[in-house]
């Protein structure tokens, strides 16, 4: 599929009636494997780029740049929606219509925006949100950046851990006026606060991480909750399997090859593909004069 195409697609999961657990993914076989297991879409955390690009925390020191091209790679390899954290847009609101710009035209299907005061600031003691209307000011220059109708806009907020519930809704209500496509939540911890703020929701909901009790999907499927994000687990696997390879090679303890990885590793970098390519371009025999 193209990107308009993936783009549709996942405006067609957000106005259904299921909830989904996108797949955390962070480079394109990792998309691939994902696509191949069968899940719906997939995401990628800022904290999981910043791990990938950089080797470094979430602390927003990667730039727009380097977290497009690392988004370009993925799109570009799976034919699922695939949706990322732009964290808060890499500056004020001008800075977040050139992370829009830049990003859908890496092929992405949408983002987040969020209303976190990032990156941290001299003397800052909690990572609080922006004044409410500098966030509304951010959500509106996202919309009027995107060149493409179908890109989805989602506008963020993890202000419950700073300023409460109450102004929560607020920023719900704001940001839905503002128009955005989507509300995507972090921080909430309790049914009453998913239930409050599924109430304030006139448009889909996306959901952080949240407590494993609360991940009913059926439950969560009724109150309009269209994504929940279920953790990078992925992203942490995948450096432990490398560190305990290298560990066990260097002290010559590595465990024979499973029998399935080559398969496997074949079929995600799409071997059989590009043998056919190569058949097609590249030998006499299928080109022809």
């Amino acid at each position: 599929m193209n990107a308009n195409q993936k783009r549709q697609a996942f405006r067609a999961l957000l106005a259904g009636k299921e909830c989904v657990f996108p797949a955390s993914v962070y480079d394109p076989l990792s998309a691939r494997a994902a696509q191949e297991i069968g899940y719906e879409c997939v995401f990628m955390a800022g904290s999981v780029a910043s791990l990938v690009i950089l080797g470094a925390p979430d602390l927003v020191v990667i730039t727009l740049s380097e977290l497009a091209e690392q988004a370009r790679r993925i799109a570009r390899a799976t034919s699922l929606p695939f949706f990322l954290d732009a964290d808060h847009g890499f500056g004020n609101a001008l800075s977040v219509m050139r992370t829009v710009e830049e990003l859908e035209a890496a092929g992405l299907s949408g983002l987040t925006i969020e209303d976190t005061a990032l990156p941290e600031i001299f003397d800052q003691k909690q990572s609080g949100p922006h004044s409410l209307s500098e966030s509304i000011g951010k959500m509106k220059a996202a919309l009027a950046a995107r060149t493409d109708p179908d890109f989805v806009i989602i506008g963020r907020s993890g202000a419950i851990t700073a300023t409460g519930l109450d102004d929560v809704l607020i920023r719900v209500g704001a940001y839905q006026d503002a128009g955005v496509d989507a509300i995507f939540l972090s921080g909430l911890k309790t049914r009453e606060e998913v239930e409050a703020c599924a109430r304030a929701c006139r448009v889909p909901l996306l959901l952080g991480a949240v407590p494993g009790a609360l991940r009913d999907s059926a439950w969560l499927a009724s109150l309009g909750v269209r994504a929940v994000i279920t953790g990078h687990r992925p992203h942490s696997a995948g450096v432990r399997a490398t560190y305990e390879t290298l560990r066990d090679t260097r002290a010559g303890t590595l465990k024979p090859q499973p029998d399935d990885e080559t398969p496997m590793m074949d079929r995600l970098s799409r071997k059989k593909e590009y043998k056919n390519l190569r058949q097609a371009y590249l030998s006499s025999q299928g080109v022809k004069s």
